[in-house]
């Protein structure tokens, strides 16, 4: 989300750390390019005022010109003031009413509402074992009611069922008997968006919360408009006073400045990211974790978190009891995959670890194609039982039979088995020391 300013910020720092000590002078010279580098990332000249005002006379404060790290305490000090600008905590969804608790999301048309309202109901079914029922009060875009309900569908999520050419404030109206009679604890209203913001949306807008009266009113902006997300979200804070911001695409967007700069603009919270297409690409938004992700020192905590989501005890156990018997198989090798592939894939995983975008442009020029977690789960798959459990015994034939059977060539096949083979190797050292260890790079230069 935030690559380009984080590339920038990284050398800015970079060079500043060189430096034994620290004068007035470089100090500023050092601002001068932080400002440009937040401007260049459609930070708004506002916000980018208000850090610089901030971070002037902390950075060349005697403290930081004196110390033995002054590059580093300068880091210190951005990181501090733009967990101020983010939040300094993490602004949670608030429920804190009687059932049903309404909430009503608002935004432009294509900011990416629809999709949010499911992936929001899908997070709080999981996280707080809430019943949430989807309604759509969007009957202007063709189709958009259908779509929320497919979505709901497929995700099994409750929707109000689709009653044509019902009005915006009727359909609130049936969704509240709904709700009672059917015990939800939520409603999620995804209400019309424009491709502008106009007299009558937003007269539409007041209406229906005067009729929900919602404990939440969130904002859903698509990160890639830029600064047009932030008069955007100012529009929307007059007419119905947001609780919230739920930013969309934050998985394209190399500049990032939108999340600065609607926070500062509106004073309300982002309380989540959309990081992806799929349900459950969907993050709390952690302002200090953001701040490290911008200055370069990754997200080792929500990378945990991730990696822990979903997983099943029983094969973990086993997998334990594998590898330290040993007996490291194909089958633990493909539950490693398929985790990876939940957690983003490679370029998911990467993003969140401290100082990756150092070797960036080495990962961009050794080809690595992230179709290859695709390409060995198919070949995984294609081998029988017995060759899962023991591939040493995969012979030119049997290559011959998993390549047919995976799309795959020979070379792919080999490449996968060697991978394996040093894989299993790490492990049984891995066990011997009692899980301490470090992946050999050879393993990153398979995956190419």
């Amino acid at each position: 989300m935030f690559e380009n300013l984080t590339n920038k910020l990284e050398e800015i720092f970079n060079s500043l750390k060189k430096e034994p000590s620290l004068n007035e002078n470089q100090v500023d010279e050092g601002l001068r390019k932080i400002r440009q580098a937040l401007l260049e990332a459609d930070v708004s000249l506002p916000v980018v005022k208000e850090l610089i005002k901030n971070i002037q006379p902390k950075a060349i404060g005697q403290e930081i010109i004196r110390s033995t790290t002054p590059g580093q305490m300068i880091v210190k000090v951005v990181f501090d003031e733009i967990v101020k600008i983010l939040g300094d905590t993490n602004s949670e969804i608030n429920l804190n009413t009687v059932p049903p608790a309404c909430i009503m999301l608002v935004g432009l048309q294509g900011s990416g509402k629809t999709t949010t309202a499911a992936k929001l109901a899908k997070y709080l079914e999981k996280t707080n074992k809430k019943k949430c029922l989807l309604v759509s009060l969007d009957v202007y875009r063709p189709a958009a009611q259908e779509q929320l309900s497919i979505l709901g569908e497929k995700n099994a999520i409750q929707t109000l069922p689709i009653v044509k050419e019902q009005l915006p404030l009727d359909i609130v109206k049936r969704s509240l008997n709904a709700a009672s009679l059917s015990g939800v604890d939520i409603i999620i209203f995804d209400t019309a968006g424009r491709t502008q913001i106009d007299l009558s949306m937003m007269n539409e807008i007041k209406e229906i919360k005067s009729l929900t009266n919602p404990i939440e009113s969130i904002l859903v902006a698509d990160s890639l408009t830029g600064q047009v997300a932030v008069s955007v979200a100012q529009e929307f804070k007059k007419t119905v006073d947001l609780t919230g911001i739920i930013l969309t695409r934050a998985d394209g967007d190399g500049r990032g400045g939108a999340a600065l700069s609607m926070k500062f603009a509106t004073n309300t919270p982002i309380k989540f990211m959309g990081t992806g297409e799929k349900i459950d690409q969907f993050d709390i938004f952690y302002p200090d974790r953001i701040a490290n992700r911008i200055l370069g020192m990754g997200d080792v905590v929500s990378l945990v978190e991730k990696a822990s989501q979903g997983l099943d005890e029983e094969n973990l156990k086993k997998t334990k009891e594998n590898l330290e018997s040993g007996l490291f198989s194909m089958e633990d090798y493909l539950s490693q995959l398929r985790q990876m592939k939940k957690m983003g894939g490679m370029q998911g995983v990467l993003s969140m670890l401290p100082g990756v975008s150092k070797i960036k442009k080495q990962m961009d020029n050794s080809n690595i194609d992230e179709n290859i977690i695709k390409a060995n789960e198919a070949i995984i798959l294609s081998m029988t039982k017995e060759e899962r459990k023991n591939p040493k015994i995969i012979n030119s034939s049997r290559k011959k039979r998993i390549s047919s059977g995976s799309g795959s060539d020979s070379a792919t096949i080999n490449k996968l088995l060697k991978q394996f083979k040093m894989m299993t190797n790490m492990m049984k050292k891995m066990s011997k020391n009692g899980g301490k260890g470090e992946m050999p790079p050879e393993i990153f230069n398979q995956l190419k």
